[in-house]
């Protein structure tokens, strides 16, 4: 079987779990959230991404190309998707980069090799390694691997998850994790698929589960302005957050931001939350007070 294809290796990461850390973004998500900063980790597959403003028009991906999908116009390259077999030759010979392939298959021993180069930086830090996504649960006998040899080394291990997977498989992963950032999107079910492609109940039955399992857990709760900023949805996620078992609950909110357009334009894809909006700083501070109003101490970031 296919190891899960790569499209990221983040280095010094200081927002994805304790100190500074190396963060392995594996590709495939089984949520469609409107508003992914990360387009190009949705699909498993490779995708070829292209950034025009990039393009200095030399043809020399036309050239390289062996079905012969790629056209040069006045604006820049077109690609016949029904040509391109995704090698990504166009890719190997773009003098400006202009022309990407995103994914690549990779092994266990592989990422093993790039934790350990970062292994000085980490273990100063207290930092560790992070596995995000996409969804790594999507991939859990690979990412199981992963951590096991992460384990053995005594590496610290985060796992970034939106929880959308079988039970059994996400509390086996937390047999071999420190600590879990667990993203909560939405409470209720219909606004959750709507905005995410699926129902949350199978996310929320697993957060219930692993917080009685006793496992580390960070709640990750993006805020989009119109979308999960008003008071019903914050009440209602802090009410489930405060019936979870444990004591302490770490909740960290995350303002949107629209950095990603660029990504959507290379992909070829229409970006559907262009319109979408940060929620105001004080709007913030009041979903802050609401989170408190539960016992619970929320903050922006991390």
């Amino acid at each position: 079987m296919q190891n899960p294809l790569i499209f990221d290796v983040k280095r010094y990461a200081i927002n994805d779990g304790p100190g500074i850390r190396v963060t392995i973004f594996l590709k495939g998500c089984n949520l469609n959230c409107t508003w992914c900063h990360n387009p190009e980790s949705i699909s498993p597959a490779v995708q070829k991404m292209y950034n025009k403003d990039k393009c200095i028009g030399c043809g020399t991906c036309v050239e390289a190309c062996p079905t012969n999908a790629i056209t040069l116009t006045p604006n820049g390259i077109v690609t016949d998707t029904e040509l391109c077999n995704l090698c990504g030759k166009c890719a190997e010979v773009c003098p400006t980069e202009a022309t990407q392939m995103s994914g690549r298959e990779t092994s266990i021993d592989e990422i093993m090799n790039i934790i350990e180069k970062e292994r000085t930086f980490f273990d100063q830090s207290g930092g560790g390694v992070t596995f995000s996504g996409g969804e790594p649960l999507m991939h859990s006998s690979f990412l199981i691997k992963l951590l096991d040899a992460c384990g053995e080394r005594g590496i610290h291990r985060v796992v970034d998850t939106a929880g959308l997977a079988k039970t059994e498989t996400l509390l086996e992963v937390a047999k071999r994790t420190e600590l879990f950032l667990f993203d909560l999107k939405l409470i209720d079910s219909i606004r959750h698929k709507k905005w995410t492609s699926v129902s949350n109940n199978k996310i929320l039955e697993n957060l219930k589960i692993l917080a009685e399992s006793g496992a580390q857990i960070i709640i990750r709760i993006p805020l989009i302005g119109g979308v999960n900023d008003d008071d019903e949805n914050i009440k209602g996620t802090a009410r489930f957050i405060s019936e979870l078992a444990g004591n302490k609950k770490h909740i960290n909110l995350l303002p949107y931001h629209n950095i990603a357009q660029k990504k959507y334009e290379k992909l070829g894809r229409i970006n559907s939350n262009d319109k979408m909006i940060e929620p105001t700083q004080p709007r913030q501070q009041e979903i802050i007070k609401l989170f408190a109003q539960y016992g619970l101490t929320a903050e922006i970031g991390g």
